[in-house]
């Protein structure tokens, strides 16, 4: 007895094998994602935001630093510092920035933004102030209301605004931020 074989398009029926080649296509295009970790949280390295070191301050309100040895981008909770674009404030709001920031810091991460930035409160681990409430003291950064409710920052943003502290000191575009980058 001879044994006959079958080609291979007749052992699946047609749209059977359409079916599988969608799910080899999404698999293809999944485990990249799927692989890096993070997509998945429970495949992603844990973060002590306990003793970050910072790396470098971008702006007035982002900075990067190195917790566990990953480096992760920060964008600073509740504020919205000008543009470096938006000369002089942006430059003076990071150079304030860089100027309290301490080497050393840790992070109350509060969520995760549309580019991935960690969005924390940033704090001196020495003396337990909150730099991004130090940032709207000094007049350095406007409450970014869209995604603060917190009074305590709006109280803070009052006090800067009586005495006309930086970015309130001349009015303008510099003070919204969020209409600026609209432009």
């Amino acid at each position: 007895m001879t044994q006959r074989t079958i080609p291979w398009h007749r052992l699946l029926p047609r749209h059977h094998r359409l079916l599988l080649w969608w799910a080899l296509a999404g698999i293809g295009i999944a485990l990249p994602w799927l692989l890096d970790g993070s997509g998945l949280p429970w495949l992603q390295r844990s973060i002590d935001s306990a003793g970050c070191r910072v790396v470098s301050i971008h702006d007035g309100d982002t900075l990067r630093a190195t917790c566990s040895g990953i480096e992760i981008k920060v964008r600073l909770h509740c504020i919205d510092a000008p543009e470096i674009a938006q000369r002089p404030w942006g430059t003076e709001s990071r150079d304030h920035l860089r100027r309290i920031t301490p080497r050393v810091v840790s992070l109350r991460i509060h969520d995760t933004d549309r580019y991935e930035r960690k969005v924390a409160e940033v704090i001196d681990p020495a003396t337990g102030e909150v730099i991004n409430l130090d940032m709207v003291k000094a007049g350095q950064a406007a409450v970014y209301r869209r995604y603060c409710n917190d009074p305590t920052y709006r109280q803070a943003e009052t006090g800067a605004k009586a005495p006309g502290l930086g970015i309130w000191s001349v009015p303008g575009d510099h003070q919204r931020p969020w209409d600026w980058r609209k432009r």
